[in-house]
Parts: structure tokens; sequence; C-alpha cells
């Protein structure tokens, strides 16, 4: 009887649901039109960019209102919610990194919002607790966003991020007697610490206006040398480009502590470079790099050579080396030449060169001698990713992550003098990772270039074309979508869904040419291969259009935005996150400036504003249109694309679409971008998330 009462709710629920009238708040317009090389656009909706006016926190409100109101009453919902904990309580580590003589790793128990910091003096033994961000705050909206410990092992300096922003803090806490130094810096962004001699190097932004430190443009970037024990208006100002206000600059010193190396990038891609021998006191940084056409990044030095990795006329990388003195490209030495695979990452660790490569965007782990000879391959469980190996140059041991979609992060300790790789954490997790199969398969697009796919699901599934899929893609910035693991996936995957990872052209996949096919006027290319992903699943028969669900977020939200706009037909339902969907107007907002490598901009040129206009999710959206059930997502301290992209493209969504399916806006609050989400909020989203998907897709639990 009680089971017959359940279902008989859940009928009822899920009646309701389908009963639900949704009346969207009415969204004021005002009269707003730019004009884009003799086109006038009108833009209604600009009033909701103000993120600090009275009547965007309203409309806010009644979004949100509107949204969780649906959400509440979807059936199964708490039924994800107790899934996804379950899931997500195990205990999980990071890869250990050895400084002052002693390893540093980061442990989670399992439901804690942040990570912990802990030390050891020997591997095995017994964990110290050193910094617990949980502390910090008491929602975990607080979290560590960076650490360096210093050469003595005396202090650790440490940034924090608040509700997800971008914006850091820094402070300094002595781990032999556990005080907190009085410093604090404030107003860093996009920058690492790397500490040296008494202080330390770090990169920050002049404090803004109050009311724009979420929204206005981010310029006049420079890099800062503090001295520990002092106050931040003392620091030293070691760089700054007065000349260029949208330039950023990042320092790092040498695991030597012999030089000084500033990277300067105008845009995500390509940098210049400049470098300081600390030995010398009198010295001068020296450009070795003048322009910002390749990507050039030190790796290490030994002695006076400094080894770099660059796609300087090597589109999928090479390793070279130079001296300070004759730093000149007609002197750099090529060590590793640029083979087949794309070079993703190379090492001075434990007295060999230990590189990454990628193939078909899973990693391939490699070993050369410092004179560029192979010595060896290092395998790995699978197809999957690595994604960090922590080592010094004159320690024999070395760790490494290994990850893929059906394996959680195991650690692999990994013995130079042995070359031999011996498992040192594997986390229990509550499924079985051989119910289910992962696979890569590849398909053509519409120009006929090949793109390839993972597909993960239950074993035994049946090609029918019934099966409900989520496809998920990124394609910009040169970044790889690789194999991954996330608990939050597990519910979907353990209720019969397929999950599918395109891997676009736009990224890095396979070098910087795969990068620029899908870049500015290319853009297209990216929005092309997503949709032939999507008709490869319903012609293979793992789904149909009306069982396929599409997802991705920031580049990934605006590649969701477009395709939703483009193909509205081939879509059940749509999660465009935290994405760009103001192609004209982007560049204006905090670090929006830097993406114009990618996308160009809209007063570029007349034809580079069509382009983008061609595409844009707000502007594209088509009157009287029938869009799928669409739950967008972003965070009201969203610095990296701020959330007025969504707001203004469902404000238009909302007014265009006449279609009987909802389109609502999820806002969070006291979050991000992403990172350093807590864990209570991740279960909260994917909660959301997956009840939408599931009633919409017709998952049944």
């Amino acid at each position: 009887m009680k089971k017959l009462a359940f279902l008989f709710l859940a009928f009822i629920l899920m009646i309701s649901c389908i009963n639900q009238k949704i009346e969207y708040p009415v969204t004021k317009k005002a009269d707003v039109t730019d004009d884009y090389f003799g086109t006038a656009v009108e833009d209604p909706y600009r009033w909701l960019e103000d993120d600090n006016s009275a009547e965007t926190a309203e409309w806010v409100k009644a979004q949100n209102e509107v949204t969780f109101a649906y959400l509440e009453k979807l059936p199964y919902r708490e039924e994800i919610r107790k899934r996804l904990t379950e899931l997500m309580d195990y205990p999980r580590y990071s890869t250990p990194f050895k400084e002052a003589g002693k390893y540093y790793f980061f442990k989670n128990n399992g439901l804690q919002n942040q990570s912990v910091l802990y030390v050891t003096d020997q591997l095995n033994g017994e964990p110290v607790e050193v910094l617990d961000p949980n502390k910090l705050s008491e929602d975990g909206t607080v979290a560590l966003s960076g650490v360096e410990i210093t050469e003595d092992g005396k202090y650790m300096i440490y940034k924090i991020s608040r509700s997800g922003s971008d914006w850091n803090e820094i402070f300094i806490k002595n781990l032999e007697t556990g005080e907190l130094l009085k410093d604090h810096i404030e107003w860093v962004k996009f920058s690492g610490v790397d500490s040296y001699d008494d202080g330390f190097f770090y990169s920050s932004y002049d404090k803004p206006e109050a009311g724009s430190e979420l929204s206005n443009a981010n310029e006049y970037h420079k890099v800062y040398y503090h001295k520990l024990g002092t106050a931040q208006a003392e620091d030293q100002l070691i760089y700054e480009d007065k000349e260029h206000a949208k330039r950023n600059c990042y320092a790092g010193v040498s695991e030597d502590n012999r030089f000084l190396i500033v990277s300067m990038s105008e845009t995500t891609s390509g940098n210049a470079l400049s470098v300081k021998d600390l030995n010398d006191k009198k010295g001068e940084l020296v450009p070795v790099i003048t322009t910002f056409d390749n990507d050039f990044n030190v790796i290490g030095t030994i002695g006076d050579e400094l080894f770099a990795l660059t796609n300087c006329d090597a589109p999928k990388y090479k390793l070279v080396k130079f001296n300070l003195k004759n730093p000149g490209k007609e002197n750099w030495t090529e060590i590793i030449s640029e083979k087949e695979n794309v070079l993703q990452s190379a090492g001075l660790i434990g007295g060999k060169i230990v590189t990454l490569y990628m193939k078909d965007a899973r990693s391939v782990m490699q070993v050369y001698n410092y004179d560029g000879a192979f010595d060896y391959d290092v395998e790995l469980p699978g197809i999957g990713t690595v994604n960090t190996i922590s080592g010094k140059m004159d320690d024999p041991i070395a760790f490494y992550d290994y990850t893929s979609f059906n394996t959680p992060g195991e650690i692999y300790k990994f013995d130079f003098t042995t070359q031999k790789s011996t498992l040192h954490y594997r986390p229990e997790v509550k499924f079985n990772p051989d119910d289910f199969e992962v696979k890569q398969e590849f398909y053509a697009s519409k120009d006929g270039t090949k793109i390839p796919m993972f597909i993960v699901h239950k074993k035994g599934l049946a090609l029918n074309g019934k099966n409900p899929t989520l496809l998920y893609a990124y394609g910009g910035f040169n970044i790889s979508i690789t194999p991954s693991f996330s608990t939050t996936r597990l519910a979907f995957f353990e209720n019969g869904g397929v999950y599918a990872v395109a891997n676009l052209r736009g990224g890095g996949e396979y070098g910087e040419e795969w990068h620029l096919a899908g870049t500015k006027m290319k853009k297209q290319n990216v929005f092309d291969d997503f949709i032939a992903a999507a008709e490869y699943l319903i012609s293979q028969k793992y789904t149909s259009n009306n069982k396929l669900a599409i997802m991705g977020g920031s580049n990934g939200g605006l590649l969701i935005g477009a395709v939703l706009n483009q193909r509205p037909d081939l879509f059940k339902v749509a999660f465009p996150l935290v994405g760009v969907m103001d192609m004209l107007r982007y560049h204006k907002f905090t670090i929006g400036w830097a993406w114009a490598g990618d996308y160009g901009k809209s007063d570029d040129s007349k034809e580079m504003f069509e382009c983008l206009y061609g595409y844009s999710p707000y502007h594209t959206i088509i009157k009287d249109g029938k869009y799928p059930a669409v739950l967008a997502g972003t965070a009201d301290h969203d610095d990296r694309v701020v959330p007025a992209h969504t707001f203004k493209y469902m404000a238009r969504l909302q007014e265009y679409n006449a279609g009987k399916l909802p389109v609502l806006v999820r806002i969070d609050v006291k979050a991000g971008h992403g990172a350093g989400k807590p864990t209570t909020k991740v279960i909260d989203e994917y909660t959301d998330m997956w009840s939408f998907l599931f009633y919409h897709l017709g998952i049944k639990m």
C-alpha cells in the first residue's frame, strides 16, 4: 500500500508539473540602439547590465521565484538529491607535492564543502592539518585558490576567493607557530604566488571603484614583490605597462631561484616573455619574446639554460632551450621536436624531462633525457587523462593523477630508478566502474572534418534511438576536453543515460591549427561540429531529438546558445551555463577583452561585426520561435562572464519563445564562474539540473 501511495503521489506531482502555467516576470524594454557599420542593433535589455541597480535585483528575485517554484514540483527531486549526496560522500585526495622535505596534499572526507590541506613528514606518516578552508566561512563559500610554501618551509602563502569571484586575497601563515601574519594583500586577480628570498611575487590590479568590482573592465595589470611582515602599500612594483591597459602580466621564479620570469599576454593565446637573472643584483628584465604571435612558456632551468615549451613554427608544440645572454630565436636549441601528437606539457623532474602528449584527446606520458633523446614510455591504466605531475628536479620520486569517465581520481607514485608506477591512492566509491563502458568514436562534420567523440553508458545499451542522452562540448580557447570523472554524472548514467563529449574545433586537441579553425571568422565550424555530433548520435540510434539534451559552460554556454538558435528542432533540453551570450559587447566587461583573440570584436571591422552578429545568442533568437526546454545558469558573483549575458539572453528568449516548454534561468547567489564552489552548492545545482533533465527526457527512477 505504501508503494502504491508513493506512485500515486509521484503521478499527481508529474501531472501538476505538466499543467504548470508559467508566467514569466514582465521584463521592461528600453529604447537603446547602437550603430555598427550602418546596421542598427536594438538592445532593449541593456539596463540588466547594471549589477548594482535595484531594478536588476528585483528582476533576479522574480526570475528565481518562478524558476524554483517550477523545479520544486518536479518528480524524483528528493531521490536525486539523496543519490547525489550518497555518491559524493567518499574520501578523495589530491596529488601530493613536496616542499622543504615534507609532503603536502589536499583531502576531502566526502561532503566537506572545501578540501583541507595536510602535511606529513613521510608518505605513510600521520597527516597534520595545515589549513581548513571550511573554517573561513559558515557556508563554505570562501575557497582556497592557491598555496605556496617558502623554501625554508617556515611560511605558507595562500590565496582565498570569496563567493566564487576571480578577486583573490593573500595571507601568510607561520607554519612553525600557527600564527597568521598581519600581511593582507587585496585586489589580486589572474595571479600566481611565487616565493623568493623573504617575500613573494604576485600580480594585481588597482583597487576598483566601489560598485564596479564585478563588472568593470580589468585594466593595467601589474607585478609586485611583497616582503613578509610589511604592508601592501610598501610592495615593490616590478613590472607594469602604462601604454597598454589591456595586457596581463604574470611572474614566476625558477626552481633554483636563479631567474625571474615575467610573461605578458593580450589575449588567451600567445605571450611575450622577459627574464631577469636574480644573481645579478643590478640586472634588468631582458626581453626574450616581444610579440604575441605564439605561446612561449618556460618549464624549467638548468644552470644558464632555460627550457621552454612553444608552438612557434610548431603548431603541436616543441621544447627548446636558450641562454639569457643570447636569447634570440636564431640561438635556440631544439630539444624535443614537434611530433604527430600534441605536446601538452613538460617538466624537469627526477633528472629527466617528463612529457604529457595528447593523442586523440587522451593522455600519453613519456620520459626524455635532457638532450631530448627519448628514454621510455610511462604506461597509463587506460584511455584517460593525467592532469598533474608533481616532483622536483633532483628527487627520484614523482606523483601523477589519472582519471577517466568511469575512474575517479587515482594517484600513482613513479620511481625514476625503477621506471615503475605504483598505486598510491584509489578512492572507494559507491558504484561499480565495470558497469559502464567508455569508447571513442569519430564522425564527419559539415565540411567533412573528422571529429572525435567520447561516449559513456551502461554496458548492454540497446541502440534503439530511445536512450536519454546528454551531449557536452566546449570548443574554444585552445582548451582540450579530455576524459574526466564526476560523481554528479553517475546519477544520470545509473538511470540509463548516455553521456557524449565532442572534441570540437576551437579546442587544443590537435594543436594550434585545430584551435584556429574554430576562431573568429571560422567560429561557425564549432557550431557545425556540435550539430553534426547530435546528428551522429541520432543516426547511430543512440538517441532521438526528443531524447537529446545539450550542456556547455562559459564559452560552452555560448556554444549551446548559438546551436539552440540555429537548430531548435534538434534538441529537447538545453543547459547554457554561465555563457557568453552578447557577442557585440562581451569585451566591455571585466576580462572579456582578452577573449578577442578567439572571437574578434564587433568594432574591428564590418566583416567581423557581421560574423559575430550572425551567431550571437542574444541577437539570433527568432520571434515566435519554438524552443526546447531551457534551464540557463549564472551566478551573482561571476566576474569572469558577467551574469548580464544570461540575463539579457533569457529576457529575450522568454519574450520571443512561442513553444510550450519552459525557458527558465537559475541565478545562484554567493557563487561565481564555478571555481571553488562548495559541495552543498554543487549538490543543489545538479539536483535542479537532473530534475529538469529527467522530467523532460522521461527518465524514471
